[in-house]
């Protein structure tokens, strides 16, 4: 691992080099000696992260190239720290960089020169000894010597590069990656993708690990709690039941009281989990140096935290885990780190969209723990749980999850570059870092943020979703590098004009909720920002912001957005509003809400679409069904908030190709919904707030895939949907404030319509 950091952090030092070229003057030759003898030893760094250090010599020479990559990361933030701090500002802080600080910074440059020789100094020597590992480093695929292996027992096949002889003996080969259960040198492979356990499955084969000498294997009454509790904590996992039920099987009530009320997976110091560990680290170090970087990440966030795809691509790319990748976007390279990862089984989708895309993910217990042993070993990460004192913390990167609301541990943060806060208790902000990349706040209970956020200019990625700011400053301008900023389901209402200075943002993210039900109209609406706002020419993510004429016509340049919102829109902006949406082709994502609920929302005068929009959401009366309905093909969410459609919307959209999600609110007049035809890829249904609806008919064909139906707030509903019976891959219905009729013709003593729904899983009434 010491080496994918090594190489994450070269990267690093390159893209510095190259992108601040200007303002390295005078240091610029330090830097490159130093990058020089760090490139040289990236083939011997790759090589030792394949096979794993041969000797301890070898092992103290990557910590040594370790260390001395962070020291130089650190020398060149501080100058760029030093020099940028003085390109802020107007007229004033001009003058005062051509007079006054040119004497300070030519003193500056002197001294980090000193610092990088003596750095080049030091690690010249262990380039030099490490070269020699170099020419006699091996590297094997996996699958060529299991190849050769087989050839030499089955001399007489034809291993043609199949995996199994004449005599049709076969081979059972385990592993986790899907791609080489594949491989073409197995032939016609049949795959077989093992579950994770049931309860059942679980405790029955715990119980035989743990109570081998019990009668009948079963557990002792007394344990029963504890060993449910440790069951639980394996999710599933055979082999962390195997591991543990082998580990209990020794142990008397009082260490089973210990273990039980720790409940944490010890891997450094619990022999019996050795062998867990042992086959976990193959997977990862399998993994390429980025992934393991992405991988390393996720252990950061709490114990069984579900998060979110895109927090965390946006996180990762903040920390410069993701490659620039030619034709794809940075945020579509992450996006397929994620998925590889997932597609490895190093973390656990628990929530996908309509389409099989995972929403949330979160790391096994097991896997979390090994992630946490290699980031505190390597100096890649720590958690503060609360616990002991962290006077110092010589790690990169912290995560806050337990403290009394204030962090008064904490003297010595010099070498942070990312600060996470999980705990919503947390006050007060030790910022002893002046080079950090991230600051996530999420639902801290902060309502003013200390002048020295506004002076990092290394910060990458803002999070203050869900805090009690109210507002913003003007120095928001100062985060020149700021990529993201999510300030979403604050009380911020407006912001600063300084906003339209940085022109590195890629994601804005902006909503103000109000507190109350979802079906109403006004449950949330946009921000009010200033003009200059469209000249952010990076800016992929801008939503939701208050409409206002002039920036509706001015938004028509941002044709590089991927994700727009805009509130409080008007009938008079009609043909402003559609011709800047026209000019989005890059559009995937649109959401328009008009300024009240009586104002009509007009869209006719789009003529064409974005092609790749995918995510459609409509907030206003619509007088009739716009007629580009029929041309969303790439539509997979379709949203209609209190549209009032007189008009039969379903013929419009019933054979869009990709519609996997359609949610109704307040969104059609009749009293009949038909769904006649179409429909075919729709797994998400939801019907709400339509007060004459009394029937709803699916004909048998339509909807094939649907998983989820929810009907809310449709009291003259009186019977389930006809035709539900159809539905046989519905796996959930949900009823909410449904008449009493409705619900007795389900659960009571008339059970009509018992038969048509027993056939879903999960049936709730609310």
């Amino acid at each position: 691992m010491d080496s994918a950091i090594v190489q994450h952090l070269i990267d690093n030092i390159l893209s510095a080099v190259a992108t601040e070229a200007s303002l390295l003057t005078g240091v610029r030759d330090a830097i490159e000696d130093v990058q020089h003898e760090l490139t040289r030893m990236r083939s011997f760094l790759i090589d030792a992260d394949k096979r794993g250090a041969s000797s301890a010599g070898e092992e103290t020479s990557l910590t040594q190239v370790k260390n001395t990559a962070y020291d130089v990361e650190d020398v060149i933030d501080m100058f760029m720290y030093h020099i940028n701090s003085h390109q802020i500002g107007g007229r004033f802080a001009w003058f005062l960089r051509r007079t006054i600080y040119i004497p300070e910074t030519l003193c500056v440059r002197h001294k980090i020169a000193s610092k990088l020789q003596k750095i080049n100094n030091t690690i010249k020597p262990i380039s030099e000894l490490n070269q020699k590992y170099h020419d006699d480093v091996w590297d094997t695929n996996v699958l060529d010597e299991l190849k050769v292996s087989l050839r030499e027992r089955y001399p007489g096949s034809k291993i043609k590069n199949k995996f199994w002889s004449k005599s049709r003996s076969k081979i059972i080969l385990t592993t986790r990656k899907d791609d080489v259960a594949r491989h073409p040198s197995i032939g016609i492979p049949y795959v077989h993708h093992i579950q994770l356990l049931e309860l059942e499955e679980a405790w029955e084969l715990f119980c035989k690990k743990a109570f081998l000498s019990s009668p009948n294997r079963s557990c002792p009454p007394e344990l029963e709690s504890f060993s449910k509790k440790l069951v639980g904590k394996c999710q599933g996992l055979p082999l962390a039941i195997v591991a543990l039920g082998s580990l209990m099987y020794s142990k008397n009530t009082s260490q089973w009281n210990q273990i039980y009320s720790s409940l944490n997976w010890d891997l450094s110091n619990t022999p019996e989990l050795e062998a867990v560990k042992s086959i976990l680290l193959l997977s990862f170090n399998d993994l390429p140096y980025q992934l393991k970087h992405c991988f390393l990440y996720c252990s950061i966030f709490p114990e069984d935290h579900e998060i979110r795809r895109k927090r965390l691509i946006k996180l990762w790319m903040a920390e410069g885990f993701v490659e620039k990748v030619e034709g794809s976007t940075l945020e579509e390279v992450a996006d397929s780190n994620l998925v590889k990862l997932t597609f490895r089984n190093m973390l656990q989708v628990v929530k996908r969209n309509e389409f099989g895309r995972p929403q949330r993910c979160k790391m096994h217990d097991l896997l979390r723990e090994l992630a946490l042993s290699i980031s505190v070993k390597e100096k890649f990460g720590v958690v503060h749980d609360g616990g002991e004192e962290m006077k110092e913390c010589r790690a990169r990167r912290i995560s806050i999850h337990k403290t009394d609301g204030e962090l008064k541990s904490f003297t010595n943060m010099s070498k942070i570059r990312s600060f996470l806060v999980f705990n919503k208790t947390l006050k007060t902000l030790p910022l002893g870092s002046k080079m950090l990349r991230v600051l996530d706040l999420e639902d801290a209970p902060i309502d003013e943020l200390p002048d020295e956020v506004f002076q990092l200019f290394n910060l990458r990625y803002l999070n203050l979703r869900g805090t009690l700011l109210t507002k913003l400053p003007n120095s928001i301008g100062k985060l020149l590098n700021l990529e993201t900023l999510d300030i979403g389901d604050t009380q911020i209402k407006t912001l600063p004009r300084g906003i339209g200075k940085l022109q590195k943002l890629r994601h804005l993210i902006m909503y103000y909720r109000y507190i109350g039900n979802s079906n109403d109209f006004k449950c949330f609406t946009g921000m009010q920002v200033p003009s200059n706002i469209t000249q952010l020419k990076n800016l992929q993510t801008m939503g939701t912001i208050e409409a206002d004429d002039d920036l509706i016509r001015k938004t028509r340049s941002m044709t590089q957005l991927t994700t727009f919102g805009i509130s409080k829109v008007k009938a008079a902006n009609e043909t402003d509003l559609c011709i800047s949406i026209q000019n989005m082709t890059c559009l995937r994502s649109l959401g328009i809400m008009v300024t009240n609920e009586e104002e009509t929302l007009g869209m006719d005068a789009l003529s064409s679409p974005p092609p790749n929009l995918r995510k459609l959401i409509l907030t206003g009366k619509l007088e009739k069904v716009p007629q580009w309905f029929c041309s969303l093909q790439s539509l997979t969410n379709l949203q209609l908030h209190w549209t009032r459609l007189e008009e039969d919307l379903l013929p419009y959209i019933a054979a869009l190709p990709h519609l996997g999600l359609l949610l109704l609110i307040n969104a059609y007049v009749g009293q009949q919904l038909c769904f006649s035809t179409g429909f075919l890829k729709l797994t998400r249904l939801e019907i709400r707030n339509l007060p004459p609806l009394n029937e709803i008919i699916i004909e048998k064909g339509v909807m094939p895939n649907l998983k989820s139906l929810d009907i809310d707030s449709c009291m003259e509903l009186k019977t389930v949907p006809k035709g539900i019976e159809y539905l046989k891959n519905l796996r959930q219905l949900d009823l909410k404030s449904v008449s009493m009729e409705l619900k007795n013709r389900i659960e009571r003593e008339v059970r009509l319509d018992f038969p048509k729904v027993k056939h879903i899983p999960k049936v709730y009434i609310w």
